[in-house]
């Protein structure tokens, strides 16, 4: 098969909060619309590939490089030739740097890729990554940055009252976290994301004030992120177990963040680092480093999907999914993929094992 096209998607769908969020890395304060790009290749036996990449603002500048750079690269190429098309473009591309929207475009045409191979093979994507006994992973409610205790209190009770018993925060003082624990009781486990705001010493200072309140981990402490060094102090001096990844782009960030010791889990985003090619190879080199693998998924679409079936094959019972508790007006796959009592299904079906609504998306679909 070979490939026929390769259609960008953009889409633009509003959610709630449960209260108002603050500001954070994917937006402005408040904000209410949840914007995501789909990637739809057709080979030319007509079997459709979906795919996604990291949403937000940077959806423009994926979509122009997907239309105009890649596509035209990639149409009549072997669909199943992922491997070396990612390699190929990787290195064709290379002096347009190696993260942001070439590597997430990138990453959405790989996950489609992989759709249609399944669907080629009738076989879930997990079958192909070598198999899987489960037909569920438990989930974290990942929260949206409030910075006001009493919010976060009553989203964290309202997810732990949803069958939750992993939470991820996105907050940055000690007084919403104090609140989050409060809320959830001692028995549900709280991680918490505060996407790089602080020194070395900085972070070292907020994890000794942190500790009382027992987080599986801090995520990505330190600025910059690729401070790898810096996070292996932290590691090392704080106290608290440390995550970081999801800004890692490259098969060698990786090996660097694992090198040096930085984290105690690693969290590659498939929509951002080059699709399930790419992260297959980053749980391989995670179980060499003896490091827990927790992929990155603040996303709803197939990259989502992508998450769940690699972490299934891959990653096992000890594997958590991130769900983005955001309460979207409407939902790519319908109430298929929704957790249930803090679980999510491992789709059964070929390639990515559904298929998006397609309601949803004349509805959402935006022009850029």
């Amino acid at each position: 098969m070979k490939i026929a096209s390769i259609e960008t998607i953009p889409l633009r769908i509003p959610f709630t909060t449960g209260g108002q969020s603050a500001g954070g890395v994917w937006g402005a304060k408040d904000l209410q619309m949840v914007d995501s790009l789909v990637v739809k290749v057709i080979a030319d036996d007509g079997t459709v590939g979906w795919g996604e990449t990291f949403g937000f603002t940077a959806i423009p500048a994926a979509k122009v490089v997907i239309d105009t750079i890649l596509s035209p690269e990639l149409i009549g190429r072997d669909v199943t030739l992922r491997e070396k098309l990612q390699s190929d473009l990787q290195k064709k591309f290379h002096v347009f740097g190696r993260s942001g929207a070439f590597i997430y475009g990138l990453s959405a045409i790989d996950i489609a890729l992989w759709d249609i191979a399944g669907k080629a093979a009738d076989k879930p994507i997990y079958q192909l990554l070598g198999g899987s006994e489960a037909t569920s992973l438990a989930t974290y409610a990942s929260l949206v940055r409030y910075a006001d205790p009493e919010l976060v209190r009553i989203n964290v009770q309202r997810a732990v009252n949803s069958g939750y018993r992993n939470i991820k925060l996105h907050e940055v003082d000690v007084e919403t976290v104090r609140a989050a624990r409060e809320a959830a009781g001692p028995d549900v486990e709280i991680t918490l994301d505060v996407n790089a705001p602080w020194t070395v010493r900085e972070a070292l200072d907020m994890t000794q004030k942190l500790s009382p309140f027992n987080l599986r981990w801090i995520e990505e402490p330190v600025w910059p992120p690729e401070n790898y060094s810096g996070l292996a102090m932290v590691r090392k001096q704080g106290g608290i177990p440390v995550a970081a990844g999801e800004n890692a782009s490259t098969l060698m960030d990786f090996q660097h963040l694992l090198e040096t010791g930085a984290v105690d889990f690693i969290q590659p985003s498939p929509a951002k680092m080059g699709g399930i090619t790419e992260l297959q190879k980053v749980f391989a080199l995670a179980n060499a480093h003896n490091v827990t693998v927790m992929v990155h998924t603040f996303y709803d679409g197939p990259g989502l999907l992508a998450a769940v079936h690699a972490s299934a094959a891959l990653g096992g019972a000890k594997s958590l999914v991130e769900w983005r508790y955001f309460d979207l007006e409407a939902q790519l796959y319908g109430d298929a993929i929704i957790p249930r009592n803090g679980r999510i299904g491992v789709p059964q079906g070929p390639g990515l094992g559904l298929e998006p609504n397609q309601d949803v998306i004349r509805d959402y679909r935006i022009k850029l």
